[in-house]
This record gives structure tokens, C-alpha cells and sequence, in this order.
């Protein structure tokens, strides 16, 4: 099973040297499916600390420095706090660590219909902005995409069937893509509920900066489709109009767009499959989740089902 810390073993007499912080006091908060995350309060205000536990000390600054860079463009995210010495990682017993500003509200899934317009209209802000910042200037391209390395793994997955379905859909799907030429944008790559805090003025904040690279605005919005548009399964036409609404009010999209979206949400869904099936069923088996990837293909048939944005 992956490894994550504990509050036991947070040494926070060494966060609080780090951070210059009075008394903290630490509360575990729930989700995260890959670093460990706390409440940390203390004289000077309220703050996540982060352990950085899937990542080494070169990932884990990258990650700050693009945090900080998309703040600074005036994103509504988490501003990350430096240490004493001004680093924006901090080093607890060879694990990174990051301390971020509390942002007041919580999460609500899935998101009120009436808020996705807000989140289409934030998404569509990150992928107009430019990435001339020098904290931006090393971000990866199509890290959301499958690599042909993980692709070529399909083909050793127990489930055949499965196997079958998303090589063929995954074919079918770049054969379509490869028509088509967008420019490439700041994309988010995880733009689901739980990377969404509803705060106490009704606005939302973007979280988890993780996946952040440069990519074709279309996968993001169809990634965002599959993480917001979602109910019970399923791809709710209401709930993916009021997303898109708000998402042209910042970046129009063309008719062709409109037609191309739907595969992009399908190749959206197809790499969340992807995944959930590799982490649940090869690296870290789980007997309690080995079935979750199935969820997606529920998902993609339900995609097939609705209608096309442009009609």
C-alpha cells in the first residue's frame, strides 16, 4: 500500500523551527490520494501543512514554484507560506514539506450546479494566461496523457476485457485527436469537486497544483466535465452546459470545439480508468476498489447519450 504520515510522526517542534510558528497545533484533514495533509493552527493564523510523501525534494519545489507563480497571476488558490530562510519547502526527517494559507470553506460534492459556471469561468481564465512567469517556464507537457510506456501495460492487465475496451476506445480516440491541432495552455489536469473550495462569499478556490502542464485546453475542459459534470455515474447534460457556459464567457469555443468536446471527455474518462484500475489493481492492490475503474464505462456510455453542445 503507498506510505503516508501519520500525525505521530510529524516533528512539529521542526515545522514550527522551519516557520517561525507559536504553539502550532495540528488536526489531520480527510482526502488526498497521494501526500498527507493537516490543519495547522497557531498564534499567526490558520495553514495546511502538506507532507510531500510521493515526492522527492526536486518534484516537491517545482510544485511550490508553480503554485506560487499561478497565485501571483492572480488565481484563486492557495498562497504557499516560506520558510524563515525564504524556501518554499521545508525538509522534515528527508520528507518535503509544504505550508499553505488557510483558505476558509469547505467542499461540497458533487459542486452546486449553480457554481460550475464559476469553475468553467476560472478554468477558462487559467488556460488564457501565459506562461512568461520564470516559475512557469519548466512546466511539463501532457503529463495528464498516458504515456506509451503505461499504455503498453494495458495489455498486461488481468481483466482482458477491460484491457480490450480501453485500447480500443484510446485508439479510436487519438486517431481523432491527431486531426486536430490546438495550441497548447496552462492546464489544470484535476479540476473535480474535492480540488474545489466553496468559500463563506459563495466564490471557489482551485487546489492541487499537481498535474499542472501544458496541453490542449479541450482535454482540460473534458477532464473537468468528467470530475463536475458527473452524477450518480453518469455525464449530466445540465450540469456540462452550465459548466461550458460559464467557460466561454472567458474563452469562446467554435463549433468545432463544441463537436470535439465530447471525445475529449471520453479521452478524459479513459485515463482516469486507466488509472484507477493500475493503482487499485497493480500497484497497490485493493480488493475493496479493484472494481472502481468500471465506473467509467458506465461513464463514456453515457456520454454517447447526450447531446451535442452546439445543437
Amino acid at each position: 500500500m503507498a506510505k503516508y504520515t501519520s500525525l505521530g510522526q510529524i516533528d512539529l517542534p521542526c515545522v514550527a523551527d522551519h516557520y517561525g510558528l507559536d504553539q502550532p497545533r495540528l488536526a489531520p484533514l480527510a482526502g488526498g490520494a497521494a501526500n498527507s495533509s493537516f490543519h495547522l493552527t497557531c498564534g499567526s493564523g490558520e495553514f495546511v501543512l502538506t507532507i510531500l510523501d510521493n515526492h522527492d525534494r526536486a518534484s516537491a519545489e517545482r510544485l511550490a514554484a508553480h503554485t506560487t507563480a499561478l497565485f501571483d497571476l492572480g488565481m484563486p488558490t492557495t498562497e504557499v507560506v516560506p520558510t524563515q530562510n525564504g524556501s518554499l519547502i521545508a525538509d522534515m526527517a528527508g520528507r518535503p514539506v509544504i505550508l499553505k494559507r488557510w483558505i476558509a470553506g469547505g467542499v461540497e460534492a458533487p459542486l452546486p450546479i449553480r457554481l460550475l459556471p464559476d469553475a468553467g469561468r476560472i478554468l477558462a481564465t487559467l488556460h488564457t494566461l501565459t506562461a512568461d512567469a520564470p516559475e512557469l517556464a519548466d512546466l511539463p507537457a501532457g503529463t495528464r496523457r498516458l504515456s506509451p510506456a503505461q499504455q503498453a501495460t494495458i495489455a498486461e492487465f488481468t481483466d482482458t476485457d477491460f484491457a480490450a475496451w480501453l485500447s480500443e476506445r484510446l485508439e479510436r480516440i487519438q486517431t481523432l485527436e491527431a486531426t486536430h491541432h490546438r495550441a497548447q495552455v496552462i492546464a489544470h489536469g484535476d479540476l473535480f469537486d474535492d480540488n474545489l473550495i466553496v468559500r463563506p462569499d459563495g466564490g471557489l478556490s482551485v487546489l492541487d497544483w499537481e498535474t499542472v502542464s501544458l496541453d490542449d485546453p479541450l482535454l482540460d475542459l473534458g477532464m473537468a466535465a468528467v470530475g463536475l459534470a458527473r452524477e450518480d455515474g453518469l455525464l449530466v447534460p445540465e450540469r456540462l452546459r452550465a459548466l461550458v457556459a460559464g467557460y466561454v464567457e472567458i474563452a469562446p469555443l467554435s463549433e468545432d470545439d463544441l463537436r470535439a468536446l465530447p471525445a475529449e471527455i471520453e479521452h478524459a474518462a479513459l485515463i482516469i480508468a486507466f488509472h484507477r484500475y493500475y493503482r487499485h489493481n497493480v500497484r497497490f492492490p485493493d480488493p475493496a476498489k479493484s472494481t472502481i475503474h468500471t465506473e467509467m464505462i458506465k461513464f463514456v456510455e453515457s456520454i454517447e447519450h447526450t447531446a451535442q453542445l452546439d445543437s
